[in-house]
């Protein structure tokens, strides 16, 4: 079974944030959300309260199938000050890892360098942080490991995406037919 973790901070966008989690368990991912914030509470941009599944410091990483960043502000901001998650993307990047981030979060990876020489997307305005990327203006994007996505507009796409990444093309395609999409 697939182990994803979603990385939730104080301000994530919950469209984003929760529109993967809801499409990866459908599928049969095993899915944990991990708050930043030291608490299980974690507040949204748009002040919708959510519970995490766990808090960063208190959970182990080494079976993590794929790590995603949701956006919103500041929530992209909070995960971007992290030093531990920081420290876990460039693991799960040197070990080829699945990474996948949405809206401005793919800032987070871009200032990290790990989007140099790869295509990837962002919401509009964060394109100059995505350093050394080739930005294209897609839905979404995959290149290797890591996959962007634009805004809460795409999120959808986002987790149908990482769904075909994860369980195969039948899979998402399953799944879009059961959620009429």
């Amino acid at each position: 079974m697939s182990k994803i973790y979603v990385f939730l901070a104080d301000g994530f966008e919950e469209i984003e944030g929760l529109t993967p989690v809801d499409l990866l368990r459908r599928a049969g991912g095993e899915v944990r959300t991990v708050s930043i914030n030291g608490t299980t509470t974690v507040c949204g941009s748009h002040k919708i309260t959510v519970t995490a599944d766990a808090v960063f410091e208190e959970t182990d990483f080494s079976d993590a199938d794929m790590l995603v960043l949701p956006g919103g502000m500041p929530g992209t901001k909070n995960l971007g000050a992290h030093a531990g998650l920081a420290k876990l993307l460039q693991s799960a990047q040197a070990k080829g890892g699945g990474i996948a981030a949405i809206c401005a979060a793919p800032s987070v990876l871009g200032d990290l360098g790990l989007l140099k020489g790869r295509r990837a997307v962002c919401h509009p305005g964060f394109e100059e942080r995505l350093t050394g990327a080739q930005v294209e203006t897609k839905r979404v994007v995959t290149d290797g490991n890591i996959t962007t996505s634009r805004g809460m507009g795409t999120a959808v796409d986002f987790g149908l995406e990482l769904v075909e990444r994860l369980f195969g093309q039948e899979k998402a395609d399953d799944l879009k037919k059961s959620i009429i999409y």
